[in-house]
């Protein structure tokens, strides 16, 4: 099963370097931002969080989320309808 296969959010385990998907597939600015802000917060230093979207304002959101939190822009993959983001929250230190 793809990334592209998860209707919703899902939680493939805690823990650093574990990788977890926010499907903000059709939703409007600005709850793919606010989806992924959420999830970062709530995840351990290290996790990596996959953010699906679809919105434009996307492109511009998500950048300026991981300046002004500290997060790490990972990489930026145009998909089929979507652009997938996977954005690291780093270590505190």
């Amino acid at each position: 099963m793809t990334a592209a296969d998860h209707p919703s959010d899902s939680r493939p385990g805690p823990g650093p370097g574990t990788e977890v998907l926010v499907d903000a597939r059709g939703l409007r600015c600005p709850i793919p931002v606010l989806r992924l802000a959420r999830t970062l917060s709530e995840e351990p230093a290290g996790t990596l969080v996959r953010l699906l979207a679809t919105d434009p304002a996307a492109r511009v959101d998500v950048p300026a989320l991981v300046r002004m939190r500290g997060f790490e822009l990972v990489e930026v993959a145009q998909e089929a309808t979507w652009t997938a983001y996977l954005v690291r929250r780093p270590a505190q230190g």
